[in-house]
Parts: structure tokens; sequence; C-alpha cells
């Protein structure tokens, strides 16, 4: 039996540096990731333990056609729901298909609630099915 091992199927990109986000000026914008290529896009937000009273970051997924000019990718284009992190869903994992058209996508951090929120959090996306394998 043979298998394709994932490595040679996948690309990687970051959007979001991993950071710790200090009650974060918002908007903090990730960089753009280029899907030319790939028929696939899945966004992953790792997030770490939130602190502060009340605290929760508000996570999404936006898209551009340039790499310039971003808007906030519809729910009917996603696989899965943009986390709004807070104590009951922090120190985990996020999922988030992207279905859309648009060539770029990033990870922005666009709201914060509560006293000082802090957490250290990296996104990252995972790009698939490309035209060719990536290297």
């Amino acid at each position: 039996m043979s298998r394709q091992d994932l490595k040679s199927n996948i690309s990687v990109a970051r959007t979001l540096a991993p950071a710790s986000q200090a009650d974060p000026a918002l908007p903090v914008n990730g960089t753009g990731v280029d899907l030319s290529g790939f028929d696939s896009a899945l966004v992953v937000i790792n997030a770490g333990v939130i602190a502060g009273a009340s605290a929760s970051l508000t996570f999404e997924v936006q898209e551009s056609d340039d790499n310039s000019s971003f808007t906030a990718v519809a729910n009917s284009d996603l696989d899965g729901t943009e986390p709004v992190i807070a104590a009951a869903n922090d120190d985990q994992v996020h999922l988030i298909g992207y279905r859309g058209t648009k060539r770029y996508i990033r990870v922005a951090i666009t709201a914060k609630a509560g006293t000082t929120p802090t957490m250290p959090c990296d996104a990252t996306v995972l790009r698939s099915r490309g035209r060719r394998k990536p290297y």
C-alpha cells in the first residue's frame, strides 16, 4: 500500500507572526498569503492562554484581489467559524476552511473586550491541491 506524504502536498505560509498580543491596538493585520496555484486553503489559528478580566480577542479571515485592499470573507465562503477567543476556548487550535475565490487571504484581530486582554497567538495558512508540488 502506497501513501502520499502530506509534506509533499501542502505549502504552509505564516499570516500572523507568533507574538503576545498584549492589549493590542486594533486592527492587528496579518500578512497576505498568495493562493495562486492552489485550489484549497485552511487557516490555522494557534491560541495560547488569554489573560485579563473578561478578556476576548476577535479573529477574522480577510480576502483581497490585490494584497492591498482586504475585506472580511463572507461566512458562506468559510468552512468553520472565526473565533472570538476568551477563557472558555483559549489554549487550543482553531481551524477555518476557505472556499472563496480571491487570490490573497490573511488573518486579522479586529476587536477586543475586557480589561487588558493578553494572549500569545499566531496564524498560518495551509495551501493544498496545488497545480504543482510545493517545495
